[in-house]
């Protein structure tokens, strides 16, 4: 998603958002114990019911601070390892 700035990640929720809703979050990934702080906003909302039976959530853009940046830096790194595997995912 190229309008999607310095990282982000899609969270399954039911709960209801709005676009441009700065939301908080504590992202838990993989196995790590410890859980990122990160603060972003809704760029993207799947809505219940959606076509394809994707999951319900909202994807969020990443703030442009240092927890961004640490989150999009951790991330990618889990990634970069699991890029081969051929389970499903919810990205784009």
């Amino acid at each position: 998603m190229p309008f999607v700035k310095g990282g982000g990640i899609f969270i399954p929720t039911a709960r209801s958002y709005k676009l441009g809703d700065e939301i908080f979050m504590l992202i838990s990934l993989m196995d790590d114990p410890h859980k990122l702080p990160v603060a972003g906003r809704v760029v993207w909302m799947t809505p219940p019911g959606c076509h394809g039976n994707r999951v319900q959530g909202v994807g969020v853009q990443f703030k442009d601070d240092e927890s961004g940046a640490l989150a999009r830096g951790r991330i990618e790194a889990l990634l970069g390892g699991q890029l081969q595997l051929n389970r499903p995912t919810h990205t784009l």
